[in-house]
């Protein structure tokens, strides 16, 4: 098979979906990897990196869509990209498709084979290709708090730790998955207060055991949920229903009522947020204010730190990659239902349930292709 690797092309992203290694891995086994020109060099990986490795490089994007039987990216394809997918043509990267109708048509148009890294789901229900880009995004989500916190970036002017004779800040942490309890330690580590809210009393009880001291796993409801949102200076938006969209669990009204200078970093904005005031941004212009409270909303955040970004994708990606790659799309779902509940839209039809009611659009179920 012909593997093509895209460059990333949303603002200031630079992860690419694949190092030097993993493409010398797909040629030693038997498949041909094409490189777009500068894809990895945001990463740290020039070209000449890949050359080595055994890749050829195509100079457009264009190039990369015509020639190859499986593309790969990081981010979800953008509109200028829709009209070069083919018939046929495996699409694998992150899609999001609940989010954005928009692609969700695109890609219906195209007939294309469309893979999502984050549907894929093993037997205990984890997302092994969400994680590594969630334990990112939710360490930054940490550190993102703590900066704009600060007066020059619009916040409270409040030091996530404190100082001795200082209180600390409050962080609140709606989520105890992969991304919560991420934000969390590093919260914890900075020594804020941090109240970590979930609905299952399960992972509450984990989180009780496996947290520092100053982490507090709290069971919540929408009384809850305002009481906590409204005293905390960070507020961690940590929830995901895989494939599906965001619920919207912090109200307007709870915004109104926080702190002047409070801050909201919202993790699932990719699956159109977990606030009702948050709205996507970009690394070159990440807040905006709404009620005097700092929303911080960036679509990509994991790009911003593209070199360690890149590796952990590539260690978790690989090995799906390879394997789709060896057997086909249709032999690899036939004999790997995690890689089945990965596929979202197959030739023009949306075989992701939840992807499906959010757009009231017909669902048929991968089995029908397999």
């Amino acid at each position: 098979m012909k593997v093509g690797i895209l460059k990333e092309i949303k603002v200031l992203e630079k992860r690419v979906c694949m190092v030097p290694s993993g493409a010398a891995t797909m040629i030693a086994n038997g498949h041909q990897v094409v490189v777009e020109t500068n894809a990895g060099a945001g990463a740290g990986y020039p070209d000449a990196d890949y050359v080595a490795a055994g890749a050829t490089v195509a100079e457009t994007a264009a190039q990369v869509y015509a020639d190859c039987d499986m593309v790969m990216h990081v981010k979800e394809p953008q509109p200028s990209e829709y009209d070069m997918i083919r018939e046929d043509q495996i699409v694998f990267t992150y899609l999001h498709l609940a989010a954005d109708e928009q692609q969700t048509r695109g890609l219906i148009k195209a007939k294309s084979i469309n893979i999502a890294y984050e549907t894929i789901e093993k037997e205990d229900g984890s997302l092994p290709l969400l994680v590594p880009m969630s334990e990112v995004a939710g360490r930054m989500a940490a550190q993102e708090g703590a900066k704009y916190l600060e007066m020059p970036e619009g916040g409270r002017g409040v030091l996530l730790g404190g100082v001795k004779g200082v209180a600390p800040a409050t962080v609140v942490v709606i989520g105890g998955g992969v991304v919560g309890i991420n934000a969390a330690k590093m919260a914890c580590g900075l020594g804020a207060q941090v109240y970590m809210l979930d609905t299952n009393l399960e992972r509450l009880a984990y989180l009780d055991d496996v947290m520092p001291a100053n982490c507090f796993p709290v069971m919540s409801n929408p009384a809850i949920l305002k009481e906590y949102v409204t005293k905390a200076d960070v507020v961690i938006g940590a929830v995901l229903i895989p494939g599906a969209k965001a619920p919207k669990l912090v109200t307007r009204e709870m915004i109104a009522e926080m702190k002047e200078g409070a801050v909201v970093v919202d993790v699932a904005i990719d699956q159109g947020g977990c606030f009702e005031t948050s709205k996507a941004t970009t690394h070159a212009d990440p807040t905006y204010v709404v009620d005097g409270v700092v929303h911080y909303c960036v679509a990509n955040m994991p790009g911003a730190v593209a070199r360690t970004s890149t590796a952990a994708l590539t260690n978790a990606t690989l090995p799906y990659a390879v394997e789709i790659a060896n057997k086909g799309w249709k032999k690899a779902m036939q004999e790997n239902t995690e890689i089945a509940l990965g596929a979202n839209v197959i030739q023009g039809k949306v075989t992701y349930e939840a992807v499906a009611e959010a757009f009231g659009l017909e669902y048929v179920p991968v089995s029908n292709f397999l």
